[in-house]
């Protein structure tokens, strides 16, 4: 959804590549159905059974089994205990909850999760740590080409799981600056728009996030060539990462990340505050 390396200036360090097919088959959830399969299988039970003790149908298991979803963390949990794996299932808890991730975000998954602070730029739609579920699936629907509705509740469910960040102690400070246009867009109907909108307001009020919208009035603006994401590690380090059509950069290169922190400065201090954000985007659920 961003500028390509091209637009990042001569020095850049790119970290990640391009992305491979998000469709292909996840080599983890194969790798962990299989395990799954044959501890049911020398527990003797079959998948009806095996799924009524956990609570899931047998559909469901097969599918866990077969690779083809990713089983939640509570799942993992119980399956380990009745089948008596050891922990072996649980093993595998945390590169299953990556795996949910495209190819192309893991590692911007990870660093994500660890931050100390985000300042995340929305040019073309509202970013995934601020979406609500109805407007993050209506956002997968209209990929093309389509995807299979596994896929999309899959990646409706992982990208939800990416807002566990509100719940960290110490709380990481959030910066968001995100384009009117974006706001007006009404992606899934505007029944969606409004529970998004409401959403960002409900955020924007705790006290390590801030949430700003840039005016479509404004003459000037630092970061026409699109979204990207600026991630501060624990480490002291920072980093940024940018995606367009699938094709995914994190940079660390000095130069690169200084240009990206130059925008995002300029931008945040030419788009409203976080107070006369909230007021616009009361005023839009208003107009509604």
């Amino acid at each position: 959804m961003t500028q390509g390396e091209e637009a990042m200036g001569p020095g850049a360090v790119v970290s990640s590549g391009a992305q491979p097919d998000s469709r292909s088959e996840n080599g983890v959830a194969v790798a962990f159905g299989r395990q799954l399969k044959l501890l049911r299988v020398r527990a003797g039970l079959d998948r009806s059974e095996f799924g009524k003790r956990l609570g899931y149908a047998a559909q469901s298991v097969a599918s866990f089994e077969q690779g083809r979803r990713i089983p939640q963390p509570e799942f993992v949990d119980k399956a380990d205990r009745l089948l008596e794996a050891g922990g072996l299932l649980m093993a595998l808890k945390e590169e299953l909850a990556r795996s949910q991730y495209p190819a192309f975000f893991r590692d911007a998954a990870r660093l994500e999760a660890r931050a100390v602070a985000l300042c995340v730029y929305g040019l073309y739609a509202v970013p995934g740590l601020l979406q609500t579920a109805d407007y993050a699936r209506a956002g997968f629907q209209q990929e093309r080409p389509l995807l299979e509705d596994e896929l999309i509740e899959q990646g409706v469910t992982a990208r939800l799981a990416r807002q566990e960040i509100y719940d960290r102690r110490p709380a990481p400070l959030l910066s968001f600056i995100v384009d009117e246009a974006v706001l007006r867009r009404p992606i899934g109907g505007w029944s969606t728009l409004y529970g998004q909108l409401e959403r960002m307001l409900r955020l924007g009020e705790k006290r390590n996030v801030e949430v700003q919208v840039m005016p479509l009035d404004r003459e000037d603006h630092a970061a026409l060539g699109g979204p990207f994401t600026l991630i501060d590690t624990a480490q002291g380090q920072r980093i940024a990462y940018a995606e367009v059509q699938g094709d995914s950069r994190l940079y660390t290169g000095h130069a690169a990340v200084r240009e990206l922190e130059s925008r995002y400065g300029i931008i945040r201090s030419q788009a409203l505050t976080p107070r006369e954000s909230s007021e616009f985007i009361e005023k839009l659920l208003g107009e509604k």
